[in-house]
């Protein structure tokens, strides 16, 4: 991997670990795509503590405020999202290797991006049906267990963390933006998980390089800050029918790529 390489798949994984298209999918289909190897599923991990490190500056002050008052009894939402946490890495842990296999195949994401993509289009339709849709003074235990089993979905590769706690969070009736936003703070110990998990399964002498690492990992949370940034205004103001459309197209490109034997499966 040559330092270029490694902001390349920086910039891919900020630029689409917030924003609900998948950015597994995304780091199989742009090395494809350009004649690269595939990183493996530890490089991938470790990584996305750049984002890590761009969900917790950019929520530093609610994060604050979430822990104060949980501890001091005031909320339960820190109680909130670390139950919502548990089926993401219970089901992580126990179909650990079924995930891996998963991870390289390309048809495995292809289906996901698009049938994810007809979800998002249903909580769409459902949610403009509501009529006083929920902040995040209105997230309740159900709500949490809820997306976080839309987030435990999310470990079949090409389905995004961000798009399936999203659509929990429509179909619960919260609004676009506080489901993105309790979907952000719910990816907290997972995304810190999961790359502390997998850096034991680092082979530095792999080609990777520790300098190579650390570019692309700097760069993941340079890029993740701002889209970040960008999906909260983004949703202020508009649908989900943008990602729905990206999602669609992304996955049925996908699939005629590989029926031309264009990309590697």
């Amino acid at each position: 991997m040559t330092i270029w390489q490694a902001v390349i798949l920086g910039l891919v994984q900020g630029l689409t670990e917030f924003l609900p298209v998948s950015s597994t999918a995304h780091l199989a289909i742009v090395p494809g795509l350009l004649g690269w190897s595939n990183p493996d599923l530890a490089f991938k991990a470790v990584i996305q503590l750049g984002t890590l490190a761009a969900v917790l500056w950019y929520f530093r002050t609610d994060i604050v405020a979430i822990a104060c008052d949980t501890l001091a009894g005031r909320s339960r939402l820190g109680w909130m999202i670390a139950a919502g946490t548990v089926p993401v890495v219970a089901l992580g842990l126990l179909f650990k290797d079924w995930i891996e296999r998963m991870n390289a195949s390309l048809h495995v994401m292809a289906g996901a991006l698009i049938g994810v993509g007809a979800l998002l289009a249903l909580a769409e339709w459902r949610g403009r049906r509501r009529q006083r849709p929920r902040s995040m003074s209105d997230i309740n235990w159900l709500d949490a267990v809820v997306v976080g089993f839309a987030q435990a979905v999310a470990l079949i590769p090409g389905s995004s963390r961000s798009g399936c706690t999203i659509v929990g969070g429509l179909l619960r009736g919260l609004t676009r933006e506080t489901a993105a936003r309790f979907s952000f703070l719910l990816s907290l110990p997972a995304i810190f998980g999961a790359g502390v998990f997998e850096m034991r399964d680092i082979e530095w002498t792999s080609g990777v390089g520790t300098v190579n690492l650390l570019v692309a990992t700097i760069v993941s949370g340079v890029v993740g800050y701002a889209s970040i940034a960008f999906l909260l205004g983004y949703l202020r103001r508009h649908t989900m029918w943008l990602f729905i459309v990206y999602r669609m197209a992304l996955g049925i490109g996908l699939l005629v790529w590989l029926a031309r034997d264009t990309l590697a499966p």
